[in-house]
């Protein structure tokens, strides 16, 4: 579940979190506890830029058919 300071985050800022998360669990060197932190955080964040990336897919799928729309009636 996604915080409300989640909810607040751009696309950007989460995606940049995301990458510090997994490079961070790449590198090793943190307790179990750590890594599962890490991972539920990741997670988190993954669900974010999802929801960031389908909202943009919805407004490009629609402004596709408003053009088709335009192109067909004219």
């Amino acid at each position: 579940m996604t915080s409300k300071t989640d909810e607040a985050l751009g696309y950007e800022q989460a995606r940049d979190e995301l990458i510090e998360v997994v490079r961070r669990l790449e590198a090793g060197g943190t307790t179990l506890e750590e890594s599962l932190a890490l991972w539920e955080r990741g997670e988190e964040l993954a669900k974010v830029c999802r929801t960031w990336l389908e909202g943009a897919r919805k407004r490009l799928d629609a402004a596709l058919a408003e053009e088709e729309g335009a192109e067909g009636s004219g």
